[in-house]
């Protein structure tokens, strides 16, 4: 196993929280933005290196985030939750599959027991729909494992009471639908280049972190540079908003690319 350090380059696929940006019916002046910055689908990110591909969650607008950054080849999934707006473009993994076969999908227990229920026709192996994506979970708990030579590291956070896989790679780290981790879990999070994590609103919301929660966690922290994700309007305009931060933070949005 080569487990040189890879240069990792991750793409935004989208930033946007469970109902995206516009929301629909919504006459809420972010939601009527023309910046196409405030436009943000579903969030989920890819991860490149060497010649492979992998995408953390899958949700509604996986397709159209393929075609958008016209993504060739998809090697396996990372899935952070079982929530829709993670999980709703499994399907869409079917022209993936006709090229390497069964999908590697990597998630914890709860949340392929609840795939396993809301899609049955993939993951039956009685009478099973032959049109169905051909997918292999692969169950995480919080050891670390190896995808093609790259040691992923999980880590556990709470979104409410309903526990999330984030993931490390490297020196780069993706969290969403956060409010809480444990300090077991903190530790796992030290001296990073690169923190993604969820910033939802100004307001506090039962289940993820607001702005403020989210600051005050990269001040705990401390990585090098940070990207908010997984925003809603109620964050307000990215323009605006981008002014009053920290200068190591940014908002991510939907298209753009880093490397490190």
């Amino acid at each position: 196993m080569n487990t040189d350090k890879k240069l990792l380059t991750i793409t935004f696929l989208g930033t946007g929280t469970s109902q995206g940006i516009p929301m629909i019916a919504s006459k809420d002046p972010v939601c009527l933005s023309e910046d196409l910055k405030d436009k943000r689908l579903r969030s989920s990110i890819l991860i490149s290196w060497d010649d492979v591909n992998y995408t953390i969650d899958c949700g509604p607008d996986f397709r159209q985030q393929m075609l958008r950054e016209n993504v060739q080849l998809i090697n396996g999934v990372f899935f952070t939750h079982e929530h829709s707006d993670h999980t709703a473009g499994i399907d869409d993994l079917r022209p993936y599959c006709y090229q390497i076969g069964g999908m590697p999908i990597y998630l914890n227990q709860r949340t392929l027991h609840s795939l396993e229920q809301r899609f049955q026709y993939i993951f039956s192996t009685e009478n099973r729909y032959p049109g169905a994506p051909s997918v292999c979970p692969n169950v995480v708990d919080k050891t670390s494992f190896y995808v093609d030579d790259l040691q992923v590291i999980p880590i556990e956070v709470m979104h409410g009471n309903l526990p999330v896989t984030g993931y490390r790679f490297q020196d780069f780290a993706y969290l969403t639908d956060v409010k809480s981790i444990s300090k077991s879990q903190i530790e796992k999070l030290k001296n990073l280049d690169v923190l993604v994590v969820n910033a939802l609103r100004i307001e506090e919301h039962p289940t993820h972190f607001n702005l403020q929660e989210a600051l005050n966690f990269v001040e705990e922290l401390q990585p090098k540079k940070v990207y908010f994700t997984h925003i809603s309007h109620k964050l307000g305009f990215h323009e605006e908003v981008s002014k009053t931060l920290p200068e190591n933070v940014f908002l991510a949005f939907d298209g753009l690319k880093i490397t490190l």
